[in-house]
């Protein structure tokens, strides 16, 4: 129960009892209350993070740890492929001999300017903007890459395919071989009587020792005419074609494929011929060329410089 209050009027000198207006204290209550409310409102908020915020707050600290992580990755990706990139440019493509890919069209951009443009509405967006542009320069660069190897592999498809035509071998072994009759020149003709350019190398070796096609190729020529006799020639691709003349007998047809090794003829002394050999030569792109050059997978290096001076000695041909 409220206590009563008293006031003292100045005429009487009396106390006078204190009517309440309880109405009035009610709106003045109510009115703190509000003013009060109010200035929780606008002050807390200052001091004192929402719930809302709090959970907000800690949403964005998330996503900052995903968007540091996630360019971390980005850049060791951007590493290794700055490394297939290298070895792309400065190894296979000069392995195959092919043309290194310029580094604008490796390094074009991506995406169009409307795309980026929307994306400035969004909450963090230069933060999301940074991380599009960083993937799809990647793409890009992957797509490159990526058509680079099919390049790349068509190449070595081809690569492989050149190095089974291209002659590369003796057409008559080593232990086979009495010696190196006479080599690429100009040679004085036995039978002839005259000077004249020599295209080939002559290799003396008893009838009837096997002459072995020195690569992948098919059989242009396979029979008589043209001094040479009974001979072949091989169509090797590439511009390659090789001939083996004065055979004895052939193990071939015109038209036929044959691979590196295989047995073509059978060495003789048929056509223009003053005894028993095989005369080989190489042309490429229609020209002959010294057959020396291409016997790197019989010789060593000691093998291959004897050859050389035998085959330089003799100044007089077989055919």
């Amino acid at each position: 129960m409220s206590k009563q209050k008293y006031i003292l009027d100045p005429i009487t000198l009396e106390y006078k009892p204190v009517k309440r207006n309880r109405w009035k204290d009610v709106s003045v209550f109510v009115s703190a209350s509000v003013l009060f409310m109010i200035l929780g409102f606008l002050i807390l908020p200052q001091y004192f993070d929402t719930p809302e915020e709090k959970a907000l707050r800690r949403e964005k600290e998330e996503l900052l740890i995903h968007v540091n992580y996630l360019d971390e990755k980005y850049n060791k990706i951007q590493e290794v492929l700055t490394n297939i990139r290298q070895r792309d440019k400065n190894l296979y493509r000069l392995l195959f001999e092919a043309e290194p890919i310029p580094d604008e069209v490796r390094q074009a951009g991506f995406g169009g300017g409307d795309f980026y443009e929307n994306l400035k509405d969004l909450n963090e967006s230069e933060l999301i903007e940074k991380l599009y542009r960083k993937s799809d320069i990647l793409a890009k660069q992957l797509v490159v890459q990526s058509k680079s190897f099919d390049e790349l592999i068509d190449l070595a498809k081809k690569k492989e395919k050149f190095l089974a035509h291209v002659p590369a071998i003796q057409p008559v072994k080593n232990k086979d071989l009495k010696r190196v009759a006479s080599g690429f020149g100009k040679r004085f003709h036995p039978i002839l009587k005259i000077w004249r350019p020599h295209n080939g190398i002559d290799f003396t070796a008893k009838v009837g020792t096997p002459v072995y096609a020195t690569g992948d190729g098919v059989v242009k020529f396979a029979g008589r005419g043209n001094g040479f006799g009974i001979h072949v020639k091989l169509d090797h691709d590439f511009g390659y074609l090789t001939v083996y003349a004065h055979l004895s007998r052939l193990a071939v047809r015109q038209g036929q494929k044959v691979k590196r090794g295989q047995i073509i003829g059978y060495t003789g002394n048929t056509g223009l011929s003053a005894g028993p050999h095989l005369h080989y030569e190489v042309h490429y792109k229609g020209k002959p060329v010294n057959p020396v050059y291409y016997f790197y997978r019989d010789l060593n290096a000691d093998d291959y410089v004897k050859l050389m001076e035998l085959a330089d000695q003799a100044k007089q041909s077989l055919d």
